[in-house]
């Protein structure tokens, strides 16, 4: 096996901050890219999001998406300092920003005009809320907001708790997915015609992106989503039910499936009752089949009987809290978890036989490797010495 990692030899330089865009590019740092991450005088803003931080000042919510990075502080807007962002691109497979639509034009460094025709073969990724165009176009857009335009929120809660916000960034993260996906399409095209492109994944595609099923069911059947809670709109049983100890959700897609359910349960005969023949029946009837899951799961361990029906193929899951997940001896053995110098995330979920991904460093202090950087490509201690002095070149967060 490699320890390089798959993407070993890719350069890329990141402009990006806060999530979508750092969370890509761990990713690509996860197998092998070189991830130089060029922050702003102020810095990540995400480095003070917090509590909790650790004994450095390091905010978690940073930590989880910058390990295998290097870090330099460069204030792009002078003159000196674009420079040297063209002299970091003059061997870069890839360019990722996140700034508002029209940021790197102002600046003179827009791809079209500019970064294209100085490095034909670099990928620019744009990560943005809305897209570039459109009606909302260079709108800045956050996840939360996005799950409210594109109606994520919509379909998420109960009809007695009303909307709820999805509980994880999920917009950010699926958007981090996504520009992964597309600058990796870029880097296989250039293979084949030399030239580098421009990918945009904003957060307001990818939000109606992840409308499944409620957009296909939409737009075949007319009928608008409703709040369902925990249950599924096109399957049954699928929902969460109460045990002695932990619920347990129930994830049963086809009848084979709600037969070896009914039979660990100790109600075979459940599963030829003629109003849960079939998949449109058990959905038809679904009030009627919770009240008799619900009996059958009252006196359970939650646990011990999800365990129980998974080893019985059937798909079940005790609702485990972050610390308990964490800390399942399933999570441990997929490596999942990964600690290091202080540091602990969590683990590579893309496993590759030959090549696999790794974290190899952890999340950089602000500007760490500035003036390793600098001295990679080329410039001299006194020039490095000239941008400190110069406000272009930064070692400590601007206040």
């Amino acid at each position: 096996m490699s320890s390089k990692g798959a993407l070993s030899g890719l350069k890329v330089i990141d402009l990006s901050r806060v999530l979508g865009g750092p969370f890509c590019t761990q990713i690509l740092g996860d197998h092998g890219a070189d991830i130089i991450k060029v922050e702003p005088p102020q810095g990540d803003e995400t480095r003070g999001w917090g509590p909790p931080y650790n004994e450095a000042g390091l905010a978690a919510y940073y930590s989880g998406t910058n390990r295998n990075k290097r870090s330099i502080a460069l204030d792009i807007r002078q003159e000196d300092g674009k420079n040297i962002l063209l002299k970091l691109l003059e061997d870069a497979d890839v360019l990722i920003e996140n700034f508002k639509t029209g940021s790197l034009e102002k600046w003179g460094l827009g791809y079209e005009d500019v970064l294209s025709k100085k490095f034909p073969r670099l990928i620019h990724c744009r990560v943005t809320g809305f897209g570039a165009d459109g009606p909302f176009g260079g709108f800045p857009g956050y996840d939360a907001v996005i799950q409210a335009w594109a109606g994520l929120i919509s379909v998420n809660g109960s009809p007695d708790s009303g909307q709820v916000r999805i509980g994880i960034p999920l917009v950010d993260l699926g958007t981090g997915m996504n520009a992964a996906i597309g600058i990796l399409m870029a880097v296989n095209e250039r293979h084949v015609s030399g030239k580098g492109q421009s990918v945009e994944a904003s957060l307001y595609d990818t939000g109606i992106q992840l409308q499944h099923p409620h957009a296909p069911n939409y737009l075949m059947s007319g009928n608008a989503p409703k709040l369902t809670g925990n249950s599924h709109p096109n399957i049954a049983p699928y929902d969460l039910y109460p045990t002695r100890t932990t619920p347990v959700f129930l994830g049963v897609g086809n009848h084979g499936q709600f037969t070896k359910l009914c039979a660990s349960l100790g109600a075979p005969e459940l599963s030829s009752d003629p109003r849960f023949a079939d998949n449109s029946l058990r959905v038809a009837n679904r009030e009627a089949l919770n009240d008799a899951l619900t009996a059958l799961f009252a006196d359970k361990d939650g646990v011990e009987v999800a365990t129980q029906l998974l080893a019985a193929g059937v798909p079940a899951g005790a609702a485990m809290s972050v610390p308990e997940a964490i800390n399942h001896p399933h999570t441990r053995h997929r490596n999942m978890v990964v600690e290091m110098d202080g540091y602990s995330g969590t683990g590579v979920a893309v496993k590759l036989s030959r090549t696999p991904g790794s974290a190899k460093s952890a999340p950089p202090a602000f500007g760490a490797q500035g003036r390793d950087i600098l001295k990679e490509h080329g410039f001299s201690d006194g020039e490095i010495e000239s941008f400190l002095t110069g406000g272009v070149l930064w070692e400590q967060p601007k206040q």
